[in-house]
């Protein structure tokens, strides 16, 4: 198992910035030597600033990269709750990126048809995995309750060890959100958590220093077997964690 490596920014802006430069050059870095780069993404405030970023910031292989999703909200495209609504909003700008590059979750259809069919759209773009898929990088975002990708407290969908994404029902919320499952997150070659935000204190240090469950904890629960696992945060966020001296 990988354990964490953590690195903290002093603000938000500095955090955007670091983060777009380590995508950057992992995305170059994986093309060079592979021929192609995944990426599945987190939805949420913390990455607009970062998404905006790569979009301006020094060109990506775009015409080489496929683009995925960690989880959507069970809405329309065009919702402004919509995970790629703010994708498209910011990351999407960037001139040269292929359209077909980019593979959204169809969360406008019933919650199950939809996890099934962005199963589909997986196994397609990663024909020969087994017996998940390995992105290249899986970029996730931690809730103050913990959660992360859609993967919240005590629901369903932390117990899926077969399907590569599920409709996770979110009792909070009294609706189904999709989700990748924790077994792909978990294959993930690099695996980044991008927190930001003084309400994100007590559940960063649930993650990486406190004893809750996985159960009460979801984001606990992402320990790659063999990829890298990194923590980016901003000093807000890191408030609560007892942090060893250079």
């Amino acid at each position: 198992m990988a354990w964490p490596r953590l690195r903290v920014e002093e603000s938000p802006v500095l955090l955007a910035d670091t983060a777009a430069k380590w995508i950057h050059d992992r995305a170059w870095e994986v093309v060079n030597a592979q021929g192609r780069f995944t990426i599945a993404l987190s939805g949420g405030n913390t990455p607009r600033a970062l998404y905006a970023r790569l979009a301006a910031g020094p060109r990506l292989p775009w015409e080489k990269m496929d683009i995925c999703f960690g989880d959507e909200r069970a809405v329309p495209p065009d919702s402004p709750e919509s995970n790629y609504r703010m994708v498209r909003e910011t990351l999407l700008q960037a001139p040269g990126l292929p359209p077909e590059r980019v593979h959204r979750m169809r969360a406008e259809l019933p919650p199950e048809e939809a996890a099934r069919e962005y199963e589909q759209t997986l196994r397609g773009l990663f024909p020969t995995a087994a017996p998940f898929p390995r992105f290249d990088l899986i970029l996730l975002g931690l809730g103050p309750d913990g959660h992360t990708a859609s993967l919240f407290p005590h629901s369903p969908g932390l117990s899926e060890r077969q399907a590569w994404v599920l409709a996770n029902w979110v009792e909070k919320f009294g609706t189904h959100r999709l989700s990748l499952s924790f077994p792909v997150l978990d294959a993930g070659t690099a695996v980044l958590f991008l927190v930001a935000g003084a309400d994100k204190e007590w559940a960063l240090h649930q993650v990486l220093q406190g004893g809750a469950s996985v159960a009460d904890v979801p984001a606990r629960g992402v320990r790659p077997a063999t990829g890298a696992l990194t923590f980016l945060v901003d000093r807000a966020a890191a408030a609560g964690l007892v942090l060893r001296s250079a």
